[in-house]
């Protein structure tokens, strides 16, 4: 199976939650910051940077890895 290219064109900031913990109440995982239910997205890196800084949040790129695509046809699962 591969899989397909939506939504690949576009920068995500995504807000780090370093205050999670158990609901001692529910037994779940909750947090004590909605910022990190929070993805915003850029058409592109630049804007991302340019967002951050100007909102004093630190940050880190991750570049996308090129893909290697491998052509095939669903008769090659019976001719080899």
């Amino acid at each position: 199976m591969q899989s397909g290219k939506a939504k690949t064109k576009k920068w995500l900031l995504r807000f780090d939650d370093d205050k999670s913990g158990i609901n001692p109440l529910m037994g779940w995982e909750s947090s004590y910051n909605t910022l990190s239910e929070l993805n915003l997205e850029f058409s592109t890196k630049e804007d991302a940077i340019k967002y951050a800084k100007k909102n004093d949040i630190d940050y880190e790129i991750i570049e996308p890895k090129n893909r290697k695509i491998i052509k095939k046809s669903y008769t090659d699962n019976f001719i080899k």
